[in-house]
């Protein structure tokens, strides 16, 4: 009998001691509440010998996107964690666990952090499928009261180097009604800040982010202030395929009408007049996206620098229409066609009717025709006739030939020489008029615009690199 009473008591009190397990009771407020109601003030922090509350904060980033430049603003979603002691509250009775899972409800009536976001535009509170905040009770009465948010926060840029800035936004948490000598906001010593790693942003890159403290001095007091900073830094290779490179290829384009002949004057200033309206678009379309601010941006100044050489090309033909003074260019002179020189028909000259030649002579040039056939050597010998005495005039000795054979070869009579042909004298070449002096001018302002302005736009071009260099 006293062993069945024995364990029938065993029975009952492991029985106890599993439905207490896995079956506590609910609870309600006045569980936690004290047992005097009137002496819990929700509206007073929880000061312990006067000394103020700290309350602890702790952020997980779980996204950044919807960067607007135009509207300085960003989008975040996080998990905001407020952890504090408020050592006033009851714990309920045969809590086992570590923590008790509280109804967010009952918010309303202890007291929380009056905790606010300052650069918050708006703050969506996600409530799919059911609320997302929960709230816990500690052991050493901690509560935590963690929530998930979606904040669109302003973001206070400057565009001084647009687009190779780099901009600080901030997320900062403030409160409302009490002052540094009732409550203080610090991080969580352990985990103050978690920050998704696979965050990416299409112009931006988030290269750092660290939390800092912001308490400021109001008329009314000091408030405290904590601050998440996001560093982001602009993705310049949007930019270069975007912007830079198609504007240079516009100015590089109006270059071509110094290679076109100046007389072509449609052909020159519609070039010139296109690459300036395409310019000015290409420049406006880099603007669309930044709001109008009153200073000088660095990609206005290269935009306005690259406009300007453009427009000095388009000023260079107007240059070239005063050298050549508004007046049509003739064409150059040819020189005049050498006439062909036909050898002139002449008469055929009467041959002059060969003397008689005495009988003598005839008999001697015969001999002599058969030694040079016969290639024999002729000497020659002279002998004075006398004519008779009654021969007409004075009288003049003759010389008769005689011909004497011998067996050697005649040598070959020397050669003449022929006075050499004096060259003749070159063309005088044709002076130029006035008019193709003018266009002579005026090619040769085309050819050194050629090399004037590459060579002008490539050093200004590299000395802007040479100076955002740092930021790139």
């Amino acid at each position: 009998m006293d062993s069945k009473i024995v364990l029938f008591a065993i029975l009952s009190i492991n029985l106890q001691q599993f439905t207490q397990g896995e079956f506590q009771q609910s609870l309600a407020i006045t569980d936690i509440l004290p047992e005097d109601i009137k002496r819990y003030d929700k509206m007073r922090p929880p000061k312990k010998e006067g000394a103020p509350t700290i309350v602890y904060f702790h952020v997980t980033v779980m996204g950044l996107d919807s960067i607007d430049e135009n509207s300085m603003t960003y989008v975040a979603d996080i998990f905001f964690a407020q952890t504090w002691k408020d050592h006033r509250l009851r714990l309920p009775e045969n809590m086992t666990t570590e923590y008790r899972l509280l109804e967010v409800d009952w918010l309303k009536n202890v007291w929380r952090p009056d905790s606010f976001f300052k650069n918050a535009k708006s703050v969506t509170f996600q409530t799919m499928t059911i609320p997302n905040h929960y709230m816990w009770l500690y052991k050493d009465k901690t509560i935590l009261y963690m929530v998930k948010l979606t904040l669109k926060l302003s973001c206070i840029m400057n565009f001084a180097i647009y687009p190779h800035d780099t901009q600080e936004c901030k997320l900062q948490m403030e409160s409302l009604s009490h002052t540094t000598d009732d409550m203080i906001f610090q991080w969580d010593p352990t985990t103050p800040l978690v920050v998704d790693e696979n965050i990416e942003l299409p112009q931006v890159a988030l290269i750092r982010n660290e939390t800092a403290d912001c308490t400021q001095v109001y008329s009314t007091g000091n408030f405290t202030c904590l601050e998440v900073v996001f560093t982001l830094k602009r993705r310049l290779v949007y930019y270069v395929f975007n912007t830079y490179i198609p504007t240079c290829m516009i100015v590089i384009m109006s270059w071509v009408s110094f290679w076109i002949k100046p007389e072509a004057a449609p052909a020159r200033v519609t070039l010139g007049v296109t690459s300036l309206l395409t310019l000015s678009t290409q420049h406006a379309k880099s603007q669309s996206s930044l709001p109008p601010v009153s200073y000088l941006k660095a990609v206005d100044a290269f935009m306005s620098v690259c406009t300007v050489f453009v427009f000095m090309a388009l000023m260079e033909y107007c240059l070239i229409n005063i050298v050549l003074s508004d007046t049509p260019i003739p064409k150059p002179i040819a020189p005049p066609p050498k006439p062909a020189a036909e050898p002139a028909k002449k008469e055929p000259d009467p041959k002059p009717e060969p003397a008689p030649k005495p009988i003598a002579d005839d008999k001697i040039e015969k001999l002599f025709d058969e030694m040079v056939k016969n290639k024999r050597v002729m000497h020659t010998t002279r002998r004075v006739i006398k004519p008779p005495l009654d021969a007409d005039g004075p009288w003049i000795p003759r010389q008769e030939s005689r011909i004497i054979l011998n067996p050697t070869i005649a040598p070959a009579p020397p050669p003449q020489r022929v006075p050499p042909v004096p060259p003749a004298p070159e063309p005088e070449k044709p002076k130029l008029t006035p008019q193709q002096q003018r266009l002579k001018r005026a090619i040769y302002i085309d050819r050194t615009s050629r090399v004037l302005f590459p060579a002008l736009f490539a050093t200004l071009n590299g000395i802007y690199w040479a100076v955002f260099y740092e930021y790139l």
